[in-house]
């Protein structure tokens, strides 16, 4: 799956030696259900009823616009309002009768209508006649659907309960809404036929939850499966049908912000603080009459919320240095071991002859301060099982508080061991005993109201380890449209014109081909003299102005590789908004990006472009029967290993020691760490950067690179060689290239700094975050429509075609309406009326049977906004839509097709067919132009730590 060569004719790439491949793995992300779970939840006689409604309805309008038309020329006819009052009379009637008909309504006297009109002409009685006798029949058709929903919702409900009751649906919610987990057992024994107010409110939710888990594929407990998988086989193979397996392992891992909140309460407790071992704050150093160091300030989230993290900011901090703080610094940096805080304690009282409370308040304030850190009780982001990481770390304290909270954690230790193989009812002991015994250990430490974040357990679930496509789903074609495609990717990072900027304030302070030594000062300056305030600028500012014109990047600096981006994005949204301009005169369902527009762009990105450019995408498979395969892009980031570095613990064997410095897993992360050394780049190692204290289970993986970069203010537990400190790299600018490289003293070699956690990156700390800026990392949230205007709207709804390149989809089918141009179920009327309406609505604007439907309100934009699913044919799926549109001014609603449909599922079970995404890995790599000699590297400052 590799290729070097030119594309074909028709999709042409960037005109350079640029080496492209797919990666040999892939990750599966499997609905925890099949698609067939929520097929009883269909009313197949309502919607039969329905479209019999609406046919006939459309048919008799289109025959009274001819009835009404013969009527108009009885009128005539019947004399003007001179003649005698009975033909005034006679005409009056037939106006009547004429706008009744005209608007597809019944008179109140039929005969006497009938009578009239043959009257005047025995020919268009009968025809007035048959419109009317037709028009009777519709509405006793009409009559009928109220009994026939009802049914067929009693029977809709009886589905409903019993699919709720499944393990994997059961099992999630007991994590993603334990309240409503408390209710649902309620709904399941109410047999009423149609359930009060309070349980259908309770219903409505349960379905958001179904179909989250039978539609959906975003990894959380049992609602996802993750499947790990290769492309191999025939580089003509196809084959694409995965089997989703029976047999689902579940692995459970207690929230390490459990552990955080435990951590806080035991150095806040001085009785308990004074056996914590404590080091100087690493990569501290002098800085003439200062102590400079790196203070990480911790934001506590919000322990309410479903998911949380506690936020951290990291900023270079500067104490005035004094005799006292000299000598402590050369007492804690001359040990080869740490000391407890009782023994710093007793230092400052001996050296100072001081009393004890007002030495106890120096120590406090230097740990507060940052200057001090207790790094023991502190997660390590290669954690297998933080909970068993922390035990130990308490044990080693040695003293008899710590052990016994460490006791106290044997229980939830156990409840997480039993917790995967549990039913429902156990599990749901098991999260109230653990919360229990949480909330005990927190007591035991001095809390007198201790809290719990509300989420406890983290579950991921695997669905195998041996899955096989054919290298050809990526390949040929299909791989070249791809291709295609990554090459205007840059137009959409997020983070792109923070890359160009960094560049620029490196040139203005060291000059083109220049070297910064001082890694944790030019990061300290570009924040405080730049950067700060240019993100706080640019994010009040819109990319396009009201009439859809482009507006061009800040460009502080002056760059010309800002001005290049601009470029081309003018050039791609220049060439989207005239395909627009063509497809909305045709009315088009799609639009073929030309190869020609892909090709133009990518060469203008071309002096933006990386010479190691690792790529992840989330795709979907459409493999109709006798329809045209597709690979649907839903979301593309840059870097390494992405898709499997969360879910890294589910396929690790047994942890095995290294060199004494703790254990490292085999399996998968060994085998990743192995493929990813050879993929490094000639002559660079990657170097993981992790973002400081964990404070997320998003953020815990394996050890997937040879090295890691060691921030000020950071601890690791890989083996010392492998470490590389802030203070041992230094940036230069490789003025042949137009890039600026990370070097390490030590190793002499380009460091590719790369992030490995689920965090989004602006959650990160400032040296992480502008470390970032210097590897392949990116967020390229990819927005073909961005500033091309909406096209005419109809009802208030406006459309947008599908998008692809090749079999390459980049955008779905939608379709945008105003909140208040969506029907809305009129006063008195019953429920197979507002079904009719909204088949009505769905019909008039051509929406697919099923989708997905996004709601934005004014000032919060879709962002944060989930899209719930949308089925047609489920008067219960319209319910939980309904309940969700607030019809006021300003809000919309965004209705994207559903692609794959059912009937291109590749993935299934002996349960039916499940929805899946892969999460797959392209490279690309350039040659780079001959470096300029760079100096001869220096010998590292001393660390004082």
């Amino acid at each position: 799956m590799t290729t070097t060569d030119s594309a074909p004719a028709d999709t042409p790439t960037r005109p350079d030696d640029a080496h492209w491949e797919v990666g040999r793995r892939f990750v599966l992300r499997a609905a925890g259900l099949p698609v067939e779970a929520v097929h009883p939840l269909r009313c197949p006689g309502t919607r039969r009823w329905a479209d019999t409604v609406l046919d006939e309805e459309e048919r008799l309008r289109a025959a009274g616009a001819d009835l009404s038309d013969l009527l108009h020329a009885l009128v005539k006819s019947a004399g003007g309002p001179d003649e005698e009052r009975d033909g005034a009379a006679v005409r009056r009637g037939l106006l009547a009768l004429r706008r009744q008909v005209f608007n597809n309504r019944l008179p109140a006297d039929p005969e006497a209508a009938v009578g009239l009109v043959s009257g005047l002409d025995p020919e268009a009685g009968e025809h007035t006649a048959e419109w009317l006798r037709d028009r009777a029949r519709l509405e006793e058709l009409r009559a009928e659907g109220a009994r026939l929903l009802d049914g067929e919702l009693r029977a809709s409900r009886r589905a409903l309960r019993e699919v709720l009751a499944d393990d994997r649906l059961r099992h999630g919610l007991l994590l993603a809404s334990p309240a409503l987990d408390g209710r649902l057992d309620a709904y399941l024994r109410d047999a009423s036929a149609r359930p009060a107010n309070r349980m259908r409110k309770i219903e409505r939710s349960a379905l958001t939850y179904l179909y989250r888990t039978a539609l959906k594929t975003s990894p959380f407990s049992t609602f996802t499966g993750i499947g790990l998988g290769t492309f191999a086989g025939e580089a003509s193979d196809e084959s694409a049908a995965l089997d989703a397996g029976e047999r689902w392992v579940s692995r459970v891992r207690l929230n390490v912000v459990a552990l955080a909140r435990l951590t806080e309460l035991i150095t806040a407790a001085p009785g308990l603080r004074r056996d914590l071992p404590v080091v100087l704050s690493p990569g501290w150093g002098r800085d003439a009459d200062r102590i400079r160091y790196v203070r990480h300030v911790t934001t506590a989230g919000d322990d309410r919320a479903a998911v949380t993290f506690d936020a951290v900011r990291d900023r270079l901090f500067f104490l005035r240095s004094s005799g006292t703080l000299e000598r402590l610094l050369d007492w804690l940096g001359g040990r080869g071991t740490p000391v407890r805080h009782r023994e710093l304690v007793d230092w400052l009282e001996s050296e100072h002859d001081a009393g004890r409370e007002a030495c106890e308040r120096y120590a406090s304030a230097l740990l507060d301060l940052g200057m001090v850190q207790v790094p023991v009780l502190r997660p390590d982001v290669h954690d297998r099982d933080p909970l068993d990481a922390y035990r130990s770390a308490l044990r080693s304290l040695d003293v008899p508080w710590a052990d016994r909270l460490a006791g106290a954690l044997d229980g939830p230790a156990d409840c997480l061991a039993r917790y995967p193989a549990a039913d429902v009812a156990e599990r749901r002991a098991l999260l109230s005993t653990l919360r229990a015994q949480l909330l005990d250990a927190q007591r035991e430490v001095g809390a007198e109201e201790p809290t719990l974040p509300q989420t406890l357990v983290y579950e991921d679930v695997s669905a195998g380890d041996d899955l096989v496509c054919g290298p050809a789903v990526l390949g040929g074609e299909t791989g070249r449209a791809l291709r295609a495609v990554e090459g205007i990717l840059p137009l959409f990072d997020l983070t792109l014109p923070q890359r160009i900027t960094l560049l620029g304030f490196f040139l203005a302070r060291y000059g083109r081909g220049g070297r910064c030594d001082d890694l944790l000062g030019l990061v300290h300056d570009f924040h405080e003299d730049f950067f700060d305030q240019y993100v706080s600028f640019t994010a009040k500012r819109g990319s396009f102005a009201e009439d859809g014109s482009y507006l061009p990047e800040e460009n502080w600096l002056g760059q010309e590789e800002m001005r290049t981006l601009d470029r081309a994005r003018r050039h791609f949204h220049t060439g989207m908004r005239a395909l627009w301009e063509e497809a909305a005169g045709r009315e088009s369902e799609e639009i073929e990006l030309p190869a020609e527009l892909l090709a133009g762009t990518t060469s203008e990105l071309a002096p933006l472009s990386g010479h190691f450019v690792p790529q992840s995408h989330h795709v979907q498979l459409s493999r109709p029967p006798g329809g045209r395969p597709l690979v649907v892009l839903n979301k593309s980031y840059g870097g390494v290993a992405f898709p499997f570095s969360r879910f890294t613990h589910l396929y690790d064997g047994p942890a095995a020691p290294v060199d004494g410095a703790g254990a490292a897993p085999s399996g998968l992360s060994e085998a990743l760490r192995a493929e990813l050394a050879a993929r490094c780049p000639e002559g660079a190692v990657l170097a993981e950067v992790t973002g400081g204290p964990v404070s997320s289970n998003l953020n815990l993986h394996g050890r997937l690179t040879g090295h890691q970069i060691v921030c000020p203010g950071e601890t690791s537990t890989v083996p010392g060689e492998a470490r590389i400190h802030l203070d041992d790299l230094y940036v230069e600018h490789d003025e042949r290239a137009g890039r600026l490289v990370l070097r390490s003293r030590r190793l002499d070699r380009e460091v590719v700094p790369v992030y490995l956690g689920y965090l989004v990156p602006i959650a990160l700390p400032e040296i992480p975050r502008t470390l970032l800026l210097l590897s392949p990392s990116t967020m390229a949230p990819f927005d073909v429509w961005a500033g091309v205007p909406e096209g005419v709207s109809r009802d208030g709804v406006t459309r947008r075609p599908r998008v692809r390149h090749g079999n390459v989809v980049v955008s779905r089918r939608s379709w945008t309406a105003d909140a208040e141009a969506l029907p809305v179920r009129p006063p008195g009327s019953g429920e197979e009326e507002h079904y009719l309406g909204l088949r009505r609505w769905q019909r008039a604007h051509g929406l697919p049977d099923r989708c997905f439907a996004t709601v934005s309100r004014p000032g919060r934009g879709p962002a944060g906004a989930k899209p719930v699913h949308l089925d047609f044919d489920s008067p219960l799926s319209l319910s939980v839509f309904d309940a969700l549109v607030e019809r006021e001014p300003g809000n919309r609603v965004t209705f994207r097709e559903m692609l794959p449909a059912e009937d291109g599922l590749h993935l299934t079970s002996h349960h039916g067919r499940h929805v899946a995404e892969l999460a797959v890995e392209t490279y690309t790599s350039r040659q780079l132009p001959p470096p300029a000699p760079h100096s001869a590297p220096e010998v590292a400052p001393s660390c004082p730590n």
